[in-house]
């Protein structure tokens, strides 16, 4: 069984994840597991549903590192729940780690955990810019999040009181 994993950091009305579906269906994925879930998250369902599904000499594939980790010790998780149960993972297009015979390529696993620290690089590398940015637009006296709700007083001789009924 080949088994794609697809995941977008926000829900599908802000990301779409449809790209990540076509491209693992033509990459030959029989099941596909959707996530709206952020990439360091330690709770991932439907990635934890997936990898338990799995079979020995099963196929996982996703489209880059981040889609399944963007942090190096959840990468590594992965990669030893992958080898304990003698799965195949591909990142498309990157690095293959087959551990179906039972063991790891060592090379193969060590280019896949480099791609982890990357991959927690550029998430590090996003927050602090975004930090920086709102930093900046404070400093310059704009409003940082969501604008505060509007509160709308009304006077009482805005108030009408209700008709009677007619019966």
């Amino acid at each position: 069984m080949i088994y794609g994993y697809a995941r977008c950091s926000t829900n599908e009305s802000k990301q779409d994840i449809n790209r990540q579906v076509r491209e693992l269906k033509a990459a030959g994925a029989e099941q596909i597991f959707l996530e709206y879930e952020h990439g360091d998250s330690k709770i991932k369902s439907q990635q934890r549903a997936m990898l338990e599904q799995a079979q020995a000499g099963d196929s996982i594939i996703t489209l880059e590192v981040p889609r399944l980790a963007r942090s190096t010790q959840q990468l590594c998780e992965i990669i030893d729940t992958v080898s304990a149960k003698h799965l195949r993972l591909q990142i498309i297009g990157s690095i293959t780690l087959d551990c179906r015979n039972g063991q790891a390529d060592p090379m193969s696993e060590a280019f896949l955990q480099m791609a982890g620290v990357f991959s927690q690089l550029e998430l590090s590398m996003i927050r602090a810019r975004v930090r920086s940015g709102m930093a900046n637009a404070k400093a310059k006296g704009k409003q940082i999040g969501r604008p505060p709700p509007r509160i709308y007083r009304l006077s009482s001789s805005a108030i009408t009181p209700p008709l009677p009924l007619e019966v």
